[in-house]
C-alpha cells in the first residue's frame, strides 16, 4: 500500500499542477482538471492497483497484518440511519409494524443512544468517527465563525492557499498559487485505525469526511461535499412567471425566462470562471415543450434527453468549457414542474460528476469512477435532498420525497454491492433520507405546527419512511454470515420545530450585541458595531464571547467574559416565549466545563439546549437581527433536533447482547476496535459496549 500511494504521490506531482486552476470557494476550494486527466489518473491508478495488489498481500501476510485470529468477528457492518428517533421507533415496533428491527433486538439488543452536545450530525458523526467529544475534535456546528473577521464559515473544511515554486538549490521560483482543502475534524477514524492493522474497510457516505483522508480501505465522502459552484447545495429554478425580487431566494437561484413559442433557452451556472472573479462557467440549454403529451426535449450538451411532467430525469451530464480543450463536467436531475400555460422547471444543485471527478471525493481518488462505471451515476453533493428546493417551492412535497428516495435507492445499490465485496473487516454506510424526509415532513405529524401541509396524503409519510428504513434493515441482514457484527445506530432523534428564537435579537435587546445605527435585518452581522459588542451568535446552537486577545476586536477580558457567560446563561434559561409564556430553553451548557481536549477553546463559550418545539431562527444563524425574538416557524422545514441532547437520543440496534444499558455515540469506535482485537488507543474517550 506504501508503494502504491508513493506511486500515486509521484505521478500527481508529475501532471496535475500543469492542469489545474484553483478556486477558493465558500468551503471548498477547487483544483480543476480536465476529462481526458482524470481518466489517465483514473486508468493509471486502477491498473498500478491491480499490478501491485499480490505483493500488497504477501507483505501484509508476512507482517502479520490483516483480522486477527484473536477477533471475535471477522466482519462488522455498521448502518447509520440518520435522525432515527426512539419514541418512534418504539411506537412503530410495539405495532408491529418494524419486523426486522423488532427481530434484532430479540436477537440481541436495543437501547437508546446517547448523543453529543450539541445533537447535530456533523457533532455526532464525528464523534462517532473518533471516539472522542467534539473538544477533542474540533466540530461543534455546521458553521463556525472566522475570527479575522467575526464571519460564519464552513466548519468542516479549511481552504489553505499557497505559492506554487521549484526549487532550483538554493534558488525558489514562484510561478503561481494553489489551493488546498483539508477536513477541520481532528483526531483520526477508527476505520483508519483498523487500516493500520491490514483490517480493510468500505466506508460510504459517513458524515463528516470531506475531503477523504486516505486509509487502507475504500471511502466516499459525505456531508459537506461542495457542488461545483462550491456551495452545499444551490438548485436552479427557470419559470415564465414574474417572481419579484429573486435576490430573497435562499439555497438557490429563480430565472425568468422568456418562451418562444414552444421553446425556451437559457443555461446552467457552473463553478466560478477561474479568469473572471464574481462570474461562473456556463452550459447553455434549450427546452421544447409538447403541452399536449404533457412532456419536453431538453437539449443540452448535444444531446437529447426526454422530460416528462412532475417526474424527475435519470442524472443528465453537464459540461463546462475553460481554457484550451478543457472542462470541467458536473451532472444534474431536471424535473419539469410546469408547461402550460406557465413554464417551470427545476434542476438541481450541480453535483460534481463522480466518472470524472474534479474534487476529491473518495480514496482512493479512482474508488468514485469505478463505482459510477460499476452502478452508474449517483449523486455526490453531501447533502443530496433538496431541502431549500422545497422550502422555496421549487419542488413541492411529492417532488422532494420521489427525489429522497431515488437519492436513497442509490445509496442502498452501493451499500448491498459494498457488503457483497466485503468478505471480512469493516463495512459501513450513513442514509441521510430518514434526517431529510422528518425535517420536511414532522408538520404532518404535529397537529399544532403552524407550517401549512399540502394535503392529507402525506400524513403517513413518516411512519412509511420507518417502515421502508426496516426493510432495509431486513435485506441488510439476509447478507449477513453467522458470526457478523451489524450495528444499526441513529445519531440523535427528532422533534418538532414550532418556533424560532433570533439569539442575536435577544443579545440586542438584551445589550450585549451592539449595532452601528439601528438592526436592519442585514445578513452577516453587517449592521453589528463590534467595538461595544460583548456577545454574538453563530450558527446552529453556539454564543460566542467577544473576547480581547481572540477576536480580532474583542472587547471582553477573560475575567469578565466568565460573568458574562453566568449571567447570559441563567437570563436565557429563564427565557419565555412572548406567545404564551412557555419555556424555550432547557439549559445553556459552558462549553469549557461541558468539553475536553485541545481544541476546546475553538468551541462557542455557550451553546444552547432548546426544549422541544424551539430552535434558533433561520437569519439567527448566519447574523442577522430580526425585529423580534420569537417567531412562528412557517416553512416545510418542520421537525427538527437542536435541542438539548439529554431530551433527543438516537437509537442501537445490534445482533449481540450489550454489556450495558447507557450506551453513547462516543462508545461505537472503541467497541469496532475491540471486535477485531485491535488495541483501544488510550485518547478514546468511549468504552466497548459489545
Amino acid at each position: 500500500m506504501k508503494l502504491l500511494t508513493a506511486l500515486t504521490t509521484l505521478f500527481a506531482i508529475m501532471v496535475l499542477p500543469d492542469s489545474a486552476q484553483a478556486y477558493i470557494g465558500p468551503g471548498a476550494g477547487f483544483a480543476f482538471l480536465g476529462s481526458t486527466l482524470v481518466f489517465v489518473v483514473t486508468i493509471f491508478l486502477a491498473i498500478a492497483t491491480l499490478a501491485l495488489w499480490p505483493f500488497q498481500l504477501i507483505i501484509r501476510r508476512l507482517r502479520g497484518l490483516g483480522v486477527s485470529r484473536k477477533a471475535r468477528t471477522r466482519r462488522v457492518v455498521i448502518v447509520g440511519l440518520d435522525g432515527l428517533e426512539p419514541k418512534l421507533a418504539e411506537q412503530y415496533m410495539s405495532e408491529g409494524k418494524l419486523p426486522n428491527l423488532k427481530a434484532l433486538a430479540d436477537q440481541g439488543s436495543y437501547q437508546r443512544l446517547g448523543t453529543t452536545l450539541p445533537s447535530l450530525s456533523p457533532v455526532a458523526w464525528s464523534t462517532f468517527q473518533t471516539g472522542v467529544n467534539p473538544g477533542a475534535h474540533n466540530i461543534f456546528d455546521f458553521l463556525t465563525r472566522d475570527k479575522r473577521f467575526c464571519m460564519p464559515q464552513m466548519a468542516s473544511t479549511e481552504t489553505v492557499t499557497a505559492r506554487r515554486s521549484i526549487n532550483l538549490g538554493v534558488i525558489k521560483i514562484p510561478f503561481g498559487k494553489t489551493a488546498k482543502v483539508t477536513i477541520t475534524r481532528k483526531s483520526q477514524p477508527f476505520w483508519k485505525i483498523l487500516g493500520k492493522y491490514g483490517i480493510f474497510s468500505n466506508v460510504l457516505r459517513v458524515p463528516i469526511s470531506y475531503p477523504p483522508e486516505p486509509f487502507y480501505g475504500n471511502i466516499l465522502s459525505a456531508m459537506c461535499t461542495p457542488d461545483l459552484k462550491g456551495t452545499q447545495g444551490s438548485f436552479s429554478f427557470y419559470t415564465t412567471r414574474a417572481t419579484g425580487d429573486s435576490s430573497r431566494v435562499t439555497g438557490g437561484d429563480v430565472k425568468v425566462v422568456k418562451r418562444e413559442g414552444d421553446t425556451i433557452h437559457s443555461e446552467i451556472e457552473g463553478p466560478p470562471d477561474p479568469k473572471q472573479a464574481g462570474k461562473f462557467l456556463r452550459c447553455p440549454f434549450s427546452i421544447t415543450v409538447n403541452q399536449f403529451e404533457k412532456k419536453a426535449t431538453l437539449q443540452i450538451g448535444g444531446k437529447s434527453h426526454l422530460l416528462k411532467l412532475e417526474q424527475f430525469s435519470p442524472w443528465i451530464e453537464v459540461e463546462f468549457p475553460f481554457g484550451f480543450r478543457k472542462q470541467v463536467s458536473g451532472i444534474v436531475r431536471f424535473c419539469l414542474r410546469e408547461i402550460s400555460p406557465e413554464f417551470s422547471l427545476y434542476a438541481s444543485p450541480v453535483n460534481i460528476n463522480p466518472e470524472k471527478p474534479c474534487l476529491p471525493i473518495a480514496r482512493p481518488i479512482f474508488f468514485a469512477t469505478w463505482l459510477a462505471k460499476r452502478l452508474g451515476l449517483f449523486g455526490t453533493l453531501g447533502l443530496m435532498e433538496d431541502t431549500w428546493g422545497r422550502n422555496e417551492h421549487a419542488l413541492d412535497d411529492r417532488r422532494f420525497l420521489d427525489q429522497s428516495y431515488l437519492n436513497h435507492a442509490e445509496r442502498e445499490k452501493m451499500f448491498m454491492d459494498a457488503l457483497d465485496r466485503t468478505r471480512e473487516g469493516l463495512c459501513a454506510c450513513v442514509f441521510d433520507a430518514s434526517d431529510r424526509i422528518q425535517h420536511m415532513f414532522w408538520r404532518y405529524l404535529d397537529p399544532k405546527h403552524p407550517s401549512p401541509r399540502e394535503d392529507s396524503s402525506f400524513d403517513n409519510t413518516i411512519p412509511e419512511m420507518y417502515k421502508k428504513m426496516d426493510e432495509l434493515v431486513g435485506r441488510v441482514r439476509a447478507k449477513l454470515n453467522p458470526n457478523d457484527v451489524i450495528i444499526i445506530l441513529s445519531d440523535h432523534g427528532f422533534t418538532s420545530f414550532r418556533r424560532c428564537i433570533n439569539l442575536n435579537s435577544w443579545l440586542y435587546e438584551n445589550g450585549y450585541l451592539a449595532v452601528k445605527e439601528k438592526p436592519t435585518g442585514a445578513d452577516y452581522f453587517k449592521d453589528v458595531d463590534w467595538s461595544r459588542t460583548k456577545a454574538y451568535a453563530v450558527g446552529l446552537s453556539g454564543i460566542f464571547i467577544n473576547r480581547k486577545g481572540r477576536e480580532v476586536n474583542g472587547i471582553v477580558s477573560k475575567e469578565d467574559a466568565e460573568k458574562l457567560k453566568l449571567e447570559i446563561s441563567a437570563k436565557l434559561e429563564d427565557l419565555k416565549d412572548s406567545a404564551d409564556g412557555a419555556r424555550s430553553i432547557n439549559k445553556v451548557f459552558d462549553t469549557a466545563k461541558a468539553y475536553r481536549g485541545l481544541y476546546t477553546n475553538e468551541a462557542p463559550d455557550l451553546i444552547i439546549g432548546y426544549l422541544p418545539g424551539y430552535r434558533v431562527s433561520w437569519d439567527s444563524i448566519t447574523g442577522a437581527i430580526e425585529p423580534t425574538v420569537f417567531s412562528d416557524n412557517l416553512k416545510a422545514w418542520s421537525g427538527d433536533h437542536h435541542v438539548d441532547p439529554s431530551l433527543i437520543p438516537g437509537i442501537l440496534f445490534t445482533n449481540r447482547k450489550l454489556k450495558v444499558t447507557d450506551p453513547n455515540i462516543i462508545d461505537i469506535a472503541p467497541t469496532t476496535l475491540d471486535l477485531f482485537a485491535v488495541k483501544v488507543p488510550k485518547y478514546m474517550e468511549g468504552r466497548v459496549v459489545l
